[in-house]
């Protein structure tokens, strides 16, 4: 399958990666985006994002001649879907880029293709993309249409997307072999095989549970603020027993999964998914009662000294030691505190600018601030020699 041209539609935090992966393993990938800045990024051998070792991928998949970047798909033997699956306003599953997607490639699909949907998705995505293609005039009928969840983790995507297990599911049983057949080229994990359905339903299955298991050390977290008790100290003594295993709490949580994929669930599964529904709440209120926290801080230093405190916000991503903001709990903080009229400075070490609010380095907000607020645990952070602050992510908890 090595000689036979894939053309990945999508270029961001999976699509880029995955594109430079199968490029360095020997084919030729043509991939799509529809921003023509990323494009001449990409064309350059440079990447728009951060990733540990992408830029080395790009760099060199892009100088080999077997990857390039454009605003349009052409014919290959392989089409992988990757692009975004947001929501609408009410947590409404929003495929739209997945439609556009399909409509793309429609014109250039032929008999015996493979075309995976990677990005994950409502249970029947899979099955939407075929309806798609069947409108646009395609016999789906000698088209090989599946589903494969991505799985990784940001910070350790190029190693994850090789050594993990990949969950693959056709629309039909001979649409599941052939997009084995292709993942098990590039995968030294198991490929696991599956239909369509439970292979979009397994991926929003795994976020759902680790949102739930957030969820309770977020809510934990509030309980013991209002008892007086350090809950990373709980924590701790907690997980010494052999069946416990309780997660770190935070601001909330954010990034494209896991904020985002219980809703699917709900959406779909109404009044019986009570579990994950409470919580995403649980997540959500986490993020609004940190809000309450700081701004009180505030209050109460304007009150002692008669003028209004200077906020730091240490780190705006979703997670530690990444550029990521897509559904940051941070960014969201952060945004809303300047809204309401706080002083903010806005501290982000792995990226230079955003929009309209200025980034300040770390060591010049900590020098400047009144209140000192960390909102996620990068390792800049961790080596201050700072005892004090509102810590929502165990960044003073050495």
């Amino acid at each position: 399958m090595l000689n036979k041209k894939i053309c990945v539609i999508g270029l961001g935090y999976i699509g880029l990666p995955t594109a430079a992966l199968l490029a360095n393993r020997g084919y030729d990938v043509h991939g799509v985006d529809v921003v023509q800045s990323t494009v001449d990024i990409i064309n350059r051998g440079e990447i728009h994002i951060v990733e540990p070792e992408l830029d080395t991928f790009v760099k060199a998949a892009v100088n080999s001649g077997k990857l390039k970047a454009d605003l349009k798909p052409c014919e290959a033997a392989v089409f992988i879907i990757a692009v975004p699956t947001p929501f609408h306003e009410g947590f409404v599953p929003n495929i739209d880029y997945v439609v556009s997607a399909t409509k793309a490639i429609a014109p250039f699909v032929k008999e015996n293709d493979v075309v995976i949907l990677e990005s994950t998705s409502p249970v029947g995505t899979t099955d939407k993309v075929e309806e798609v293609l069947v409108n646009e005039g395609i016999d789906t009928s000698k088209l090989f249409i599946a589903h494969c969840p991505e799985r990784v983790l940001p910070g350790h995507i190029m190693r994850e997307l090789v050594e993990n297990d990949r969950i693959v599911g056709g629309t039909t049983p001979e649409a599941t072999v052939q997009a084995v057949e292709f993942y098990k080229t590039f995968v030294s994990g198991e490929v696991l095989s599956t239909d369509a359905r439970t292979a979009e339903m397994a991926k929003l299955t795994e976020n759902s549970f680790r949102d739930t298991n957030i969820a309770f050390a977020n809510e934990l977290s509030i309980l013991c603020d209002k008892f007086d008790i350090d809950v990373w100290e709980l924590i701790s003594l907690t997980n010494r027993h052999p069946r416990v295993n309780v997660l770190q709490p935070g601001a909330g949580v954010g990034g494209h999964c896991i904020a985002v994929d219980p809703w699917f669930i709900v959406h779909a599964g109404g009044a019986d998914a009570k579990i994950i529904r409470t919580a995403r709440e649980v997540n959500t209120y986490k993020t609004e009662w940190s809000i309450e926290k700081i701004k009180n801080a505030a209050l109460k230093f304007e009150s002692e000294n008669g003028r209004k405190a200077i906020v730091a916000c240490m780190g705006l991503a979703f997670k530690p030691d990444i550029d990521d903001l897509r559904e940051s709990p941070a960014l969201f903080i952060t945004k809303r505190l300047i809204s309401d009229g706080l002083d903010i400075l806005a501290v982000e070490p792995n990226i230079e600018r955003y929009k309209d609010i200025e980034i300040v380095d770390y060591k010049t907000a900590i020098e400047n601030a009144d209140i000192v607020t960390f909102l996620v645990a990068h390792k800049e952070f961790k080596e201050l020699d700072i005892k004090t602050g509102l810590d929502f992510c165990g960044v003073l908890r050495k």
